[in-house]
């Protein structure tokens, strides 16, 4: 006992955090230059206080910085670097991949929810994953997902219940809604598996209400400092305590899914291919825990991503009638029930509305890298053999440099050239290292393809009958971004559902 209590001396630091905390008062409003460093503690004193506002935060610190890059002591034994850079994101996510790796910190602090699944994973393990995922996001494999699973979807379960919504003139959380979809779809495309979530009577899944309890706090522990999560979760208190007890939940159900595929293969006496966890199981790889793994990193790229996209889009545009209005004649020109796949790819004015949307408000808001040796980025910042580089996309989103002087204006038009000939609209990408909402380098979102078409046929299925009216807000204010490894609507989406004539 003694023992362990010396091995957790470092709590002896925390009545001091309290008392700089104490002295440093409330902070309200976001800081214009990097925040103070003490002793042993770093910055994390003006970290913990703007944890609620730190999107904000960070984006004014990278804003007044000449390089859009800041360096910080996080806390005891932990620097990180955040850039909002497009060359500084280019060095770590291409030109010097091999550097900046997920990194043995990462891994650590995720390792209880995502094991060593392909988002949690760095080497010949993300190599086998990434290559043995990459078959199931061919060109057949989207037209399916889209005309079998998603239009399923679609129009047996979701107008549905925007209807029965509308008619009975009661008030949806739309986020939930959206995620309820996206869990049904992620799960039948990538597992061969219908958990029925968007049903009419709207069932409440013990998982999914898990499931959302451990990303929120696995997510927090990236935030927090690394010896205070450590110490809760070896004595079994707090945070940890719970956190423990909604993985066990997630894998348990993570783990049905699998055994009910292994034993599905078993009597077909096949090993045939149908969907992503038939081919990890046929691929001799076929230990349960690395492939629960795998179907926990799988639901969460394909559930909370989409989801999150969509919510802030329907928020955009019930607030930007103009933009609707283009997005519904381009609706009433493109979409018909029946060819979806190739109705979808054709909405170039939805497309750069969703990727305006995703701009201000990106699904995954910031990732991190860890370097595995020492290197200087392209402006000049030193980095150290273990520091966290993150990019942090949710500040690119919203940097002058990159989108011009109007870069808060939700402008779809931005990403748009019209076609004179044609007198059409042309969708002109922006590059990955400017815009790396979906990753870019050789971890660029395998998935992308796949959101877009999900997230096009839904926007067309919905708006061509329904007007999304968001409920109004305490004060009127705008709803709060909140990123755990995901960003999310705070509170939920209330809206009211109105059919149109």
């Amino acid at each position: 006992m003694f023992l362990q209590l010396l091995a957790f001396s470092p709590l002896l630091l925390l009545p001091l955090l309290f008392f700089i905390l104490k002295l440093s008062g409330d902070s309200k409003t976001a800081n214009s230059k990097l925040p103070k460093s003490y002793p042993i503690i770093g910055s994390f004193p003006a970290i913990y206080k703007n944890r609620s506002n730190r999107f904000p935060w960070i984006t004014d610190l990278v804003k007044t910085s000449p390089t859009s890059t800041i360096s910080m002591h996080h806390s005891p034994g932990h620097r990180i670097v955040i850039t909002a850079n497009p060359a500084v994101v280019q060095h770590i996510l291409k030109t010097k991949f091999h550097i900046y790796q997920k990194g043995k910190s990462f891994r650590t602090t995720l390792q209880d929810l995502l094991g060593d699944g392909i988002f949690n994973a760095d080497g010949d393990n993300w190599k086998f994953q990434r290559q043995l995922s990459s078959h199931e996001f061919n060109t057949k494999s989207l037209r399916k997902f889209v005309e079998q699973v998603v239009d399923t979807e679609l129009y047996d379960r979701l107008v549905p219940i925007l209807s029965k919504s509308s008619s009975n003139r009661t008030v949806l959380d739309f986020q939930d809604i959206l995620q309820r979809f996206a869990f049904d779809n992620i799960c039948k495309i990538g597992f061969g598996y219908d958990p029925e979530y968007l049903l009419p009577s709207l069932p409440q899944a013990k998982f999914a209400v898990a499931f959302d309890d451990a990303v929120q706090i696995s997510g927090e522990r990236l935030n927090s400092m690394r010896i205070v999560w450590k110490i809760k979760r070896a004595f079994g208190i707090g945070s940890e305590s719970h956190l423990r007890r909604v993985v066990s939940e997630v894998r348990q159900f993570a783990n049905t899914i699998v055994k009910q595929k292994k034993s599905e293969m078993d009597e077909m006496k096949t090993s045939e291919s149908h969907d992503l966890l038939s081919r990890f199981l046929s691929s001799g790889h076929s230990e349960e825990k690395f492939v629960t793994d795998i179907v926990i990193s799988f639901i969460l790229a394909g559930r909370d991503t989409t989801s999150a996209a969509l919510t802030w889009f329907f928020w955009l545009i019930a607030n930007h009638p103009n933009v609707e209005d283009e997005i519904l004649k381009e609706i009433n020109e493109k979409v018909e029930t029946g060819a979806g796949y190739d109705e979808a790819k054709d909405m170039v004015y939805t497309h750069a509305a969703l990727c305006e949307s995703m701009r201000l408000y990106p699904p995954v808001p910031t990732d991190g890298k860890e370097a595995v040796e020492d290197d200087v980025l392209p402006d000049g910042t030193e980095v150290k053999k273990g520091t966290t580089v993150s990019y942090h996309v949710y500040a690119m989103g919203r940097m002058e440099q990159i989108w011009g002087e109007d870069w808060a204006q939700f402008r779809p038009e931005r990403w748009l050239e019209h076609d004179m000939a044609a007198d059409k609209w042309k969708f002109v990408a922006k590059d990955s290292f400017s815009y790396p909402v979906f990753q870019a380098g050789p971890r660029i979102c395998l998935g992308k393809e796949m959101a877009f078409l999900q997230m096009k046929r839904v926007v067309g299925g919905v708006l061509k009958r329904f007007k999304i009216v968001p409920e109004k807000r305490e004060n009127g204010k705008e709803p709060e971004f909140v990123g755990y490894l995901t960003g999310k609507m705070k509170g939920g989406f209330p809206v009211t559902v109105v059919e149109r004539a």
